[in-house]
Parts: structure tokens; sequence; C-alpha cells
């Protein structure tokens, strides 16, 4: 049997403990399992960070965070995961330990608890392909960071019950996420190509010389951004004019990277050690007042402001 108000996560990373804060919030029993003593130590102070960014930005008060911080339990024993109406696997993209970890879930929760993965790149069929029930399975891709990013891809496999993908859906929407539904599993699902179509032109056009990376991040933060937070690609063609953009699509779509060629720049700095803000240099330099002004970005953007 089991109870609907608890769900399990396993893996304490920065995902892992930001979807679980976002159940614990919603008023679950919220279990993350996290085997690394030093990491399960660490999980309360980064649930508790999460929520005060939440309190600064006025969208909940200390009540709440209080509350939340008393629904969410860390342990290193899946096994109390019995009676979970779901369990959300938020583990390193190595998928041997994904399957031996579905095992072990499938051992210990009930038979029609929903098994699920964050992954950002394997398909659930893959995943899935050693489970004795995959019915119950499927992917719950949130985006980094969850407390900010309201989307959740449900990606069902081919074996996945619908009634399962319904109370998926049903668990995170209670959560205040904003699930979609894909119709079938395709690489990257839908954000990633969409992120990483945006990225191939945008390595593009610095790598021709037409513009700097703080040209483009400028261009895409005044004018794109602000756009696609209000309406999406196809609503904005309707309101453009369909005629219009095919006659713009027609001379502009020829012009535009096709290739891979454009991954050589990023990989430049790659190769230098220049991995980004975790090493201080990537595109930007980044320095303590970078990472801060990012963070009250961050903030302003959580107020609505």
């Amino acid at each position: 049997m089991t109870n609907d108000h608890l769900i399990g996560v396993v893996g304490g990373g920065l995902m892992g403990v930001g979807i679980a804060t976002k159940f614990a919030l919603a008023g679950h029993a919220t279990l993350v399992v996290e085997a690394d003593p030093g990491r399960a130590a660490g999980i309360p102070a980064v649930a508790a960070d999460i929520l005060s960014q939440l309190i600064d930005a006025g969208l909940i008060d200390a009540q709440a965070r209080d509350a939340a911080l008393a629904r969410l339990r860390v342990t290193k024993d899946a096994g109390e995961l019995a009676g979970a109406a779901m369990a959300i696997e938020a583990i390193p993209e190595v998928l041997t330990a994904k399957h031996a970890l579905y095992a072990q879930l499938e051992a210990i929760m009930a038979p029609h608890a929903i098994i699920a993965s964050n992954t950002s790149g394997f398909p659930p069929d893959a995943l899935s392909e050693h489970m004795a029930a995959p019915g119950r399975f499927l992917v719950a891709h949130y985006w980094n960071p969850p407390h900010l990013i309201p989307l959740v891809e449900v990606v069902p496999g081919s074996a996945t019950a619908p009634e399962v993908v319904e109370r998926c859906v049903a668990l995170l929407a209670g959560a205040k996420a904003e699930p979609v539904v894909l119709k079938a599993a395709i690489p990257g699902f839908i954000g990633n190509r969409l992120q990483f179509a945006v990225l191939r032109e945008a390595l593009h056009i610095v790598r021709s010389g037409a513009a700097t990376p703080e040209t483009v991040d400028a261009v895409m933060k005044a004018c794109l951004g602000r756009r696609y937070s209000i309406m999406g690609p196809f609503e904005s063609a309707d309101l453009g004019g369909l005629q219009t953009l095919m006659g713009i699509g027609a001379n502009l779509m020829p012009e535009l990277a096709k290739d891979e060629d454009v991954l050589e720049l990023m990989r430049a700095h790659v190769e230098k050690g220049e991995l980004g803000a975790s090493t201080g240099q990537g595109f930007y330099s980044w320095d303590d007042a970078r990472l801060e002004d990012l963070k009250a970005r961050r903030l302003r953007q959580l107020a609505g402001k």
C-alpha cells in the first residue's frame, strides 16, 4: 500500500534536493535517499538555502519554510521508500547504475508505485529495459534550478501505462510544476533540442566574427528571452503572420548553421581547462561580482520583477 503524500527522491545533488524541496513545500512528506554521508549531511542546508531564496523573493514566508523543512527527511536506506507513491531518480548519468537502482526500487516499492527518472539524456526504453514492470516507469525531466524553472518534461516509454502518466502529471502539477507530456521519446526531449539549436546558431555567429558572446547574450536577454517567457515560437509565428515568417524563413534558413563544426569554439575553451563559472573562465571571466549579479537577476525573476 502506498501513501500518496510520500514522495522519494534518490540522489542528494542540487537537482535532487531542489525537486524534493518543491514537493515538501507542496505538503508532501519527502524522503531524500543519499548514500554518501558527506553529501547527505549537507542536504538540509541546501534545502534551507533554496527556501531562503524563495523568502527573499516574497514567494513564501518563514512559516512555509519551516513546515517544508520539517517534511523533508534524509536517509541512506532506500528501503524507507516502501510506501512512497513515487520515487524520482536523480543520480549521475551512468546507465548501469540507474539499472541497478531500478531493480532495487522494484523490489522495495509497491507494484503500482511510480518510478521516474530525472535524466536529461537517456530515453525511457533504455532506462527501463531490465525492469520487471516497465509500465510503472517514465522520465520526469526537471530543469535546473527546479525551484525557479517550473517545467517538467514527462516522457513515457513504449510500455508506460497511461494511468501512470496521468498520476505522475497530477503529482507534479500538485507540487506547482508545469508538466508537459511528450507523444514520443526523442533524443534531448524538447527543451534541450531547442536550447542546443539556439546555442549552435549563437556559436556560429561568434565564430563568424559578426558579434561577441556579450552581444549575442544581450540580444537574447533583451528580446527573445522576454518574448519567449510570454509566448512560444508557434504563438509568435501566428501573431507575426505565417505568410511573413514564410518569406523571412525562405531567405534566412539557408544561412543558418547546420553542422557541428561550431562546437570547436567551445572545445577550444575546454581543452585549455576553461570550463566556465566552475573554473573562473569560459566565454566570460567569472568572479564573485559576476556570480552575485547573476544571483540577483535570478532573484528578481523569482519575484516576477
